[in-house]
């Protein structure tokens, strides 16, 4: 147990590194590709329950979301990258397996910038994607917790398909 002195803080004590918590985020997003992968094709783009969107468009804003989130949340530049967008009107690729695809490249993306995260950038308030101004730290853990949201709803989706989704803990 680490005990502090008197010029420490209890606001400068870390609950979790930056690594740890890029990591927890990818145990969600391994979990997400996994429920990507159960669903059935002839009805990812397609399927909905009470006016919800497709699991395909969910994962587009999840997309859109992602690594623009970390290179904003890394260097201030919220800038969503070309041919996504925050208003859900994105273009899904033509197949799941192509979003497969671009979901493991955002993966590497969000990997290849999170290194360059300074835990002094966490507490900074900064107007995420131009419209949601809070801590970059509040950004972040709203981005993973969006993630879970979204895969909720394709879990409620895949049992009204009578499809087993993954175990939400394997991660």
């Amino acid at each position: 147990m680490e005990i502090l002195n008197e010029q420490q803080t209890v606001s400068s004590v870390s609950v979790i590194t930056s690594e740890a918590l890029m990591d927890h985020w990818q145990g969600h997003r391994r979990l997400t590709r996994r429920t990507i992968e159960a669903f059935p094709e002839e009805h990812f783009y397609t399927f909905s329950i009470g006016g919800m969107r497709s699991f395909a468009e969910l994962i587009m804003e999840l997309i859109g979301i992602a690594a623009p989130g970390v290179r904003g949340a890394v260097t201030g530049n919220w800038q969503t990258d070309e041919g996504l967008s925050l208003d859900h009107s994105s273009i899904a690729p033509a197949t799941k397996g192509e979003m497969l695809v671009l979901w493991d490249k955002v993966t590497d993306q969000m990997n290849e910038i999170w290194p360059a995260m300074k835990p002094e950038r966490f507490q900074e308030v900064d107007s995420a994607f131009g419209m949601y101004e809070n801590s970059v730290i509040n950004s972040v853990l709203y981005f993973i917790d969006n993630e879970i949201h979204h895969r909720g709803q394709a879990y409620v989706y895949l049992r009204a398909l009578g499809v087993e989704p993954p175990a939400f803990w394997d991660r």
